[in-house]
């Protein structure tokens, strides 16, 4: 889960591998290598399920997509996040805890105009 976490907000907030480690209490260089073996991971996992389009006329299409069932013209995707609830980790005090008053992690979503 601590991997998991800590690559999902390396690839959410930009942050430097040096600031992460204040979050994390792991090191920069271990943080480095967890977070390539995770995105490995979740490629190898998902890559039967989230395909990118790969020349210009099938962006073209997606963006025909948006345009005919949703009225947005040159859109290429749609991103929603959604608070979901976890037990609060242990160590951690306050930061998972979030405005809505309960400990969560934001999982986020990236669409077609077909979900």
């Amino acid at each position: 889960m601590e991997r998991l976490s800590i690559t999902l907000r390396f690839l959410a907030t930009g942050n430097t591998f040096e600031d992460l480690k204040f979050i994390s209490a792991i090191s920069p260089q271990s943080i480095g290598r967890i977070v390539i073996e995770t995105c490995e991971a979740i490629i190898s996992c998902l890559k039967s399920y989230v395909q990118l389009p790969r020349t210009q006329e099938e962006w073209s299409l997606v963006s025909q997509d948006f345009k005919a069932q949703w009225n947005f013209p040159h859109c290429l995707g749609a991103i929603d996040g959604k608070h979901v609830a976890i037990k609060k980790p242990p160590g951690s005090g306050y930061f998972y805890y979030n405005y809505k008053k309960f400990f969560s992690i934001v999982l986020m979503a990236v669409v077609n105009a077909k979900y």
